[in-house]
């Protein structure tokens, strides 16, 4: 086996992604070491070289000529008898350079160290993945889905290297086939089992601020720096934004002109509705922004115990608390307060719209009581069941339910 062959044998390792040529030409370097300590006891006199570009590995060993008779270490030193023999102008004290064939190492020996560098290369692009993604936690990347399970999909970089979208970070409306490419954010970097695990994220907040720092330049740029983001993916996000500079309104730059940087990001978190608030010191005003879009009378904030009531009027209280009380719950998470919601009038006479209540009544039975009239919630309890039993497709437990909702928001 010349170094042509041998090489050529090794030919599979040339290209592995992740490692450079220098430390590719290390590696070799020292497989080879290893079989130089294992047949000569010690490798301090060879010189290796190894183009990995040709194919050539080339392997000499240094020695000083001394006179007949007076050779003490046969790797480091050549009688003079013996070194004419290379070259006949050798004289003693010069450096003989002698060229050592692979062939000479035996076929087995060969065999191993390919095994060894084999082994060798697969550690070095483990670590590499891993020291690569880790250097990437944070940011957003692209990837190619390959395969979809039911708790996690896995995809492709562009180096086909391994990435894991577990279904808890995936929104819950995501769907995706086979080839097609998703965007994420790398979350964390595990070792498992000695491979680098990259987990990947849609959910975290860290995708939502990444998103805006791409769309919004000003952001890119540290102009406009993000507070804070509380979100409940695909759902509903607060970002709480501020800029340093009195020209530019933070709020204006992440919208954009007729809503066109916040639109891609919506698009891409599946129709998350983004509300972009401007952050300030003052917590009263805070929390009035955090809880828009509705319009506070008044607050009281019990700062020591983290807790704040919000007074607002009877046709607010909805827009405050938000579907499923998602609204009331992400200002709560954005300004640190636990925030409690109370009615604020004097007046005995105000009603409530019967919209108001489509987070406890069902939309198909407030229709059935604009039907006959009834628009709001007085209108509705200033009728016995008996009538709105006659007058609507209503069940008389359904009525009583109705009505058991209205009046306690009148007692609240």
């Amino acid at each position: 086996m010349n170094s042509i062959e041998l090489v050529e044998s090794f030919s599979e390792f040339k290209d592995f992604k992740n490692i450079d040529r220098p430390t590719m030409m290390k590696v070799l370097e020292d497989v080879f070491r290893t079989l130089l300590r294992k047949k000569y006891g010690d490798d301090e006199n060879f010189d290796i070289i190894v183009n990995t570009d040709k194919g050539d590995l080339e392997i000499y060993r240094r020695r000083e000529v001394v006179p007949d008779g007076e050779v003490e270490d046969d790797n480091s030193e050549i009688a003079y008898s013996e070194a004419i023999l290379i070259e006949p102008d050798y004289e003693v004290g010069e450096e003989v350079y002698e060229e050592i064939t692979l062939v000479s190492f035996g076929r087995r020996a060969i065999l191993a160290a390919r095994q060894t560098l084999r082994s060798r290369i697969l550690e070095l692009e483990k670590d590499e993945i891993y020291k690569k993604y880790s250097d990437r936690i944070g940011e957003i990347i692209s990837a190619e889905v390959y395969q979809i399970w039911k708790r996690e999909i896995l995809l492709l970089d562009d180096e086909g290297n391994e990435l894991f979208l577990p279904k808890g970070e995936q929104i819950p409306s995501d769907f995706f086939k086979k080839g097609e490419t998703v965007r994420a954010v790398v979350k964390k970097v595990d070792m498992r089992n000695n491979n680098p695990l990259i987990i990947l994220s849609r959910t975290d907040n860290t995708f939502l601020a990444k998103l805006l720092e791409l769309e919004v330049p000003e952001i890119f740029d540290g102009l406009i720096t993000i507070k804070n983001i509380v979100r409940e993916p695909g759902e509903r996000a607060k970002v709480a934004v501020e800029s340093y500079d009195d020209r530019i309104d933070p709020v204006g730059a992440c919208v954009g002109m007729k809503g066109s940087r916040i639109h891609g990001i919506v698009r891409e978190l599946k129709n998350e509705n983004i509300d972009i608030i401007n952050y300030t010191n003052n917590t009263q005003l805070y929390i009035q922004r955090a809880l828009s879009p509705a319009k506070i009378s008044s607050i009281e904030i019990e700062a020591e115990e983290g807790r704040v009531s919000v007074f607002l009027k009877p046709d607010q209280v909805s827009l405050a608390i938000g579907k499923g009380g998602l609204n009331i719950k992400l200002a709560s998470r954005l300004t640190g307060f636990e925030i409690d919601v109370f009615r604020d009038t004097d007046d005995a006479d105000y009603d409530i719209d019967l919209d108001e209540f489509a987070d406890e009544i069902d939309e198909w039975i407030i229709d059935e009581l604009k039907a006959i009239g009834c628009d709001t919630a007085k209108s509705v309890l200033e009728l016995s069941t008996d009538e709105l039993v006659r007058r609507t497709d209503l069940e008389e437990e359904t009525i009583s339910e109705i009505l058991k909702v209205l009046k306690e928001e009148f007692e609240d």
